[in-house]
């Protein structure tokens, strides 16, 4: 792609955002021509201030963006962007669509319908065995999971569905080189190799940050066509992409608690 380049760049603004990066293609189409813009110009779109100007026309940005082409070649990783046909429909439909997506593996999975299984990073024995059940059971119908990789119910589901020889894509918070949590990198390469994907918005290299996890679970929600909670508390990030999803008109689906005499209880 001619634009690759410059796509990169506009992907790697910290603070644009989405709806302001959509705002700025809408008006000059493409990253190409918004790179040759000067400060007055880009302070004359709606919602682009003093600060974010600036933030798009910082060098840091437009340096070394061969070195991440060479990464993306390498890893076998590809970008697409909001405006081509390869990117998925489910997400053009979201009010904050990724501007770009990171995908290593299968790009037509993304089109397929999917459930989400969400769940938290502290789970019970019951939670991992239904999580479990869950993925398997998908898995052999042929029904595709998406998850956050995330340590707990995340992974657990995705390890159950590809042990059930299903596909599962697994959208992160990080750049795809630099997988979060590190012990699940492991588990990502599996995911590919069994035919699924690895998604990001963001450019490789980018560390995980906090603030890229509720951006992320839009994400996830968003190319999922109902949404499984297995366990979760009050106020997690689980619940954020439940939110997400009731925002975008996705089914929700919430497993019940179970409690064990033994002491071993569902959240409450």
């Amino acid at each position: 792609m001619e634009d690759l380049k410059y796509w990169i760049w506009f992907s790697r603004i910290e603070n644009l955002g989405s709806i302001r990066g959509q705002k700025l293609i809408e008006k000059y189409h493409s990253p190409k021509e918004i790179w040759k813009l000067k400060k007055e110009e880009l302070e004359s779109v709606e919602g682009i201030g003093e600060k974010i100007s600036n933030e798009i026309l910082s060098e840091k940005y437009r340096y070394g963006l061969e070195k991440i082409e060479d990464t993306l070649k390498q890893g076998q990783i590809k970008l697409i962007n909001f405006q081509e046909e390869a990117y998925p429909q489910k997400l053009k439909n979201i009010y904050d669509m990724p501007i770009c997506l990171y995908i290593k593996g299968n790009i037509q999975m993304l089109n397929e319908f999917s459930l989400a299984i969400i769940g938290c990073r502290e789970n019970t024995e019951y939670g991992k065995k239904v999580a479990q059940a869950i993925g398997k059971g998908l898995a052999k119908k042929n029904i595709i999971t998406v998850s956050g990789l995330a340590r707990g119910i995340d992974s657990i589901s995705q390890k159950a569905t590809i042990e059930a020889k299903g596909r599962t894509i697994a959208v992160i918070g990080s750049g795809i080189d630099s997988i979060y949590p590190p012990e699940n990198s492991i588990l990502a390469d599996e995911i590919v190799k069994c035919g699924g994907a690895i998604v990001s918005e963001y450019v490789p290299g980018s560390k995980a940050k906090r603030m890229n996890f509720p951006a992320r679970n839009r994400i996830i929600s968003g190319l999922s066509d109902g949404v499984i909670v297995i366990e979760a508390k009050n106020k997690s990030g689980t619940m954020t992409t439940v939110d997400f999803a009731l925002e975008q008109g996705k089914a929700v689906f919430a497993i019940p608690r179970k409690y064990y005499k033994q002491g071993i209880r569902g959240n409450k």
